[in-house]
């Protein structure tokens, strides 16, 4: 409602499929996504009301939402940004464009770094080299006169994205029951999902009961009865990710220890030296229990582990960043190509801009095929949409 005038808003929360560059049907489907969601919208806006557009559109629009726009005319060739140029009216654009609006850019049509979008096996989002693939949509008569803010909170974690956010002057009342096109309606949806807490509980699966923490619910009709007591005892599943790594009652043991084969630990030490003529003592219980080993077993086992390494020496160490002195990022290529497969090291710190004390620098160079490095991380070198 404004102005004592109540009208009907139609919502659309969505999420648009990508245009994987590997994949040419991709683009097709996103591009049968886009008419779809045009006509639903237009439809809507022929019978009345306003309607508002907002999730991840997974298309970055104009050179300053994208991070690396690269050759602006191969930019602007992509079909999303082709159909976005004409669903969307701008102010300074030509006369006869769409029904709506980019929110955000009507009231900040130059703020560059304006992203919702980063990488985050590279790390990009430390340096803001992203893209702009979210959005709030207004129909144009709703957003001209009752747009009042629109931003990004980059300073949102929690994923790859983060919340756009457009604040409108009108007041807003609940609709008495949800539209005809609402999922709940669809046979295939139907009965499942019905409230979002129901996500947060324990169903029993034909019981006809819901178990949470703050009781239970049994029966169903207008004869229901809830207690908000304590619901039935669940049963007893894994505890906690440290009950792994404890030993079970019984297992350490003070005096002569066995293994799980019935040996004794001073007889495996006998046979581990050999005819070395080395002289082993006894293993003894220390103060919490455990046995803690002489040092002529200690020294035999770090002569062992010698051996081993000099038979078998494990992955080499990465080299280290020229600029930074950091051990470099392994990277596989993913492009198709006579270098696909190929593995090749980088700077470990994340895109940026070169202006970016914290971006990485250009180092590159290709790893030999030989040992793999101690760590190493796998990606991809192409940003976003």
């Amino acid at each position: 409602t404004s102005a004592q005038q109540e009208t009907t808003l139609t919502v659309i929360n969505v999420y648009c499929p990508r245009a994987d560059p590997q994949r040419p049907e991709r683009a097709a489907y996103q591009a049968s996504f886009y008419r779809l969601l045009q006509g639903r919208a237009e439809a809507l806006l022929k019978d009345g009301g306003h309607v508002v557009i907002l999730g991840d559109i997974n298309t970055s629009h104009r050179p300053i939402d994208h991070c690396e726009p690269g050759d602006l005319e191969a930019f602007r060739e992509h079909p999303g940004r082709h159909w976005l140029d004409g669903f969307l009216w701008a102010p300074d654009g030509p006369p006869g464009q769409g029904l709506f609006v980019d929110t955000f850019r009507l009231l900040h049509p130059n703020q560059p770094y304006a992203f919702t979008c980063w990488r985050i096996d590279t790390g990009a989002r430390l340096t803001n080299h992203g893209t702009r693939l979210d959005y709030v949509l207004a129909d144009r008569v709703l957003a001209l006169a009752e747009l009042r803010d629109a931003r990004v909170l980059p300073e949102v974690p929690g994923s790859d994205h983060c919340p756009v956010l457009a604040e409108l002057a009108a007041t807003f009342l609940a609709a008495p029951r949800c539209p005809p096109l609402c999922t709940r309606h669809m046979p295939e949806f139907a009965g499942t999902q019905q409230t979002l807490s129901r996500f947060l509980v324990r169903v029993e699966r034909g019981a006809g009961a819901v178990a949470g923490t703050g009781g239970t619910c049994r029966g169903a009709g207008a004869g229901r009865r809830c207690s908000t007591g304590r619901g039935r005892r669940l049963p007893r599943g894994q505890g906690d990710l440290l009950s792994y790594f404890r030993a079970a009652q019984g297992q350490l043991r003070t005096g002569t220890a066995q293994n799980a084969l019935g040996h004794r630990t001073e007889d495996m030490a006998q046979d581990a030296l050999g005819q070395s003529g080395q002289e082993v003592a006894h293993s003894a219980p220390g103060q919490d229990g455990r046995l803690e080993p002489c040092n002529g077993m200690v020294a035999r086992e770090l002569t062992i582990t010698a051996r081993w390494r000099a038979v078998l020496p494990g992955p080499v160490p990465p080299p280290r960043c020229p600029a930074h002195g950091e051990p470099c990022a392994l990277r596989t290529v993913h492009k198709p190509g006579p270098n696909r497969g190929r593995r090749f090291y980088v700077c470990p710190r994340p895109p940026g801009r070169p202006s970016d004390p914290r971006a990485r620098c250009d180092f590159f160079r290709w790893a030999s095929k030989g040992r793999l490095p101690v760590s190493y991380a796998l990606g991809e070198m192409t940003p976003n949409a």
